[in-house]
């Protein structure tokens, strides 16, 4: 019998990445290609669609070296929720003065439409219960309208605006289908829970963006499918290009993190529960994400959502996370004395292992049961590139209590400790939301992406919230999440949860230290007074 693969394409925020998967969920072969992104101003990140696409095509050609083209059944592709802007002929279009069309996505983590999210969200229209009561600036729709107050003589001249996945299934097949998945959740896309569906025109009208209305919404699309359905076939000259049969099945796509979730939330733990609501997954990277799913949909204030059947069909997501936090963990090694010192003969992974190692020694020297208790006057509030959730506050900043004059290796490794525990503490900030407002209390955490390579940060994470932690065997959650959705395009399951069920595989766990509650607890009140008091800051400066 013939062999069955799918592929997995993942674009995150520096990389892209592809995985040949089989049938079961084993990744086979795995290929990265570093991409390029640009910096013109404070807070302005952007990429290029070319670059992206460029990237793609490398990595898809290079997993499937030596496999019959026959052989693979269906693609998948996640990305990053950046905006992607091109003019009317479908070439690439400049999203900003650099007048460099080159550079036309606005990252995910660009900041520059803070003004035009806030005059959003005075607006308080009904559609933004769905986002939690704020859209955040780092959504499509914000950006675009800084497109349009800030490039006038550019705006009559975009044609398309895409999230990137996609752009990928549009560039695969030349579909210009979107995704339930971006649209929902970064677009302001009704899916109401009265069964309302579709572009709200009085919202787009009443913000100055009603002109997307016309043509049928051809800017932003009009025929909105769920994440794993028929996208449509590799275009010819595509599949040429990538040496895959023409017409191989391309899935609707969906977004990185909700890849990541959907690769996860199907994995077994021994002893764990494996009803989808009783797991939140954490999907760690440059940010991190946390993925809540319910049969019903549940309204949190600062949280995403909810959604429906934006990861599993079905079921309604919410969507919290922290804009900062791998990159946050990069930035206080790189910016400290001994961190610039080990940086230059050691990679940032050789940095860490040497912290953990000085962890160890430290504790051990001062008689502690566990390093965590080496930071017990170190405390860290780590909103440094401001408060996804559950605050929902981009001008939040990140605070330090208890520096001393120590530019020691010995001080990068408490302070990197009592990092790691900041955004852990940020995770059961989230949490407390959550149950606040109606979900049943957690049984596990799902949980994957670059940070976790790090055993330090799984287990703390484990160890604040009490709760048991599942690290999934399979080499990357989101290829495979990816990989699943190429699966049920191609028909070989007939239905997503099929799909989880027979690809999601076994997990470690990770049991939480009990013994370590209460100092936990007591860091945890710090954290949230921390909060109280830079609002008091603010307050007294304003």
């Amino acid at each position: 019998m013939e062999a069955s693969y799918f592929i997995g394409v993942d674009v995150g925020s520096g990389s892209v990445r592809a995985a040949l998967v089989d049938q079961t969920g084993h990744v086979l072969t795995t290929a990265v290609r570093e991409l390029q992104t640009w910096k013109p101003k404070v807070d302005f990140y952007e990429q290029s669609s070319d670059d992206v696409w460029n990237c793609c095509v490398f990595v898809i050609k290079k997993v499937i070296e030596n496999v019959n083209p026959s052989s693979v059944k269906g693609i998948g592709f996640d990305a990053t929720c950046s905006l992607v802007a091109l003019d009317k002929n479908g070439h690439p279009a400049a999203v900003s003065n650099s007048n460099n069309d080159e550079q036309n996505i606005i990252m995910w983590m660009d900041h520059r439409a803070q003004s035009e999210a806030d005059f959003i969200n005075k607006t308080n229209h009904d559609i933004l219960k769905y986002v939690g009561g704020k859209v955040s600036l780092e959504m499509e729709i914000p950006k675009i309208l800084w497109l349009k107050k800030h490039l006038p003589k550019k705006w009559p001249n975009y044609g398309y605006f895409f999230d990137l996945p996609d752009f990928l299934t549009w560039k695969a097949t030349g579909s210009l289908t979107r995704s339930l998945c971006s649209l929902v959740c970064k677009w302001n896309y009704e899916c109401a829970t009265d069964g309302k569906r579709g572009w709200n025109v009085d919202f787009l009208t009443q913000i100055g963006l009603g002109d997307l209305a016309d043509d049928d919404f051809k800017k932003i699309g009009n025929v909105v499918q769920m994440p794993g359905e028929y996208c449509g076939g590799l275009k010819p000259d595509i599949a040429k290009v990538l040496g895959l049969k023409a017409g191989t099945p391309v899935a609707t796509s969906i977004i990185d993190a909700h890849a990541g979730g959907l690769g996860m939330i199907g994995t077994d733990g021994e002893g764990i529960d494996m009803k989808m609501s009783s797991r939140l997954s954490l999907i760690c990277g440059t940010s991190t994400c946390h993925m809540a799913v319910n049969q019903t949909p549940v309204m949190v204030k600062g949280v995403w959502g909810p959604y429906f059947s934006a990861m599993v069909p079905g079921m309604w997501l919410n969507e919290a996370g922290q804009s900062a936090s791998g990159m946050l963990l990069d930035h206080v090694i790189s910016s400290h004395p001994a961190g610039i010192q080990l940086l230059k003969t050691c990679s940032t992974g050789e940095v860490r292992v040497h912290l953990k190692e000085l962890l160890l020694k430290m504790s051990h020297n001062q008689g502690l049961h566990d390093m965590s208790l080496l930071t017990k006057d170190l405390h860290v509030w780590p909103d440094f590139h401001g408060n996804r959730s559950p605050l929902a506050d981009p001008n939040m900043r990140g605070m330090i209590t208890g520096l001393s004059i120590d530019n020691s290796d010995q001080n990068l490794a408490l302070l990197y400790l009592a990092t790691l525990q900041a955004l852990s503490y940020g995770t059961r900030h989230i949490i407390d939301a959550l149950l606040l407002s109606g979900y049943e209390p957690f049984k596990s955490l799902l949980i994957c992406g670059g940070i976790t390579k790090d055993p330090l940060f799984v287990q703390i994470q484990a160890d604040v919230v009490g709760l048991p932690i599942l690290k999934p065997h399979v080499k990357d959650s989101v290829l495979l999440g990816s990989a699943i959705l190429g699966a049920c395009a191609s028909k070989h399951f007939n239905s997503i949860e099929a799909a989880v069920k027979n690809m999601g595989g076994s997990a470690e766990v990770v049991k939480p230290n009990l013994n370590n509650k209460a100092f936990h607890d007591k860091k945890y009140r710090v954290f949230l007074r921390m909060l109280q008091d830079q609002l008091k800051y603010r307050a007294i400066m304003n």
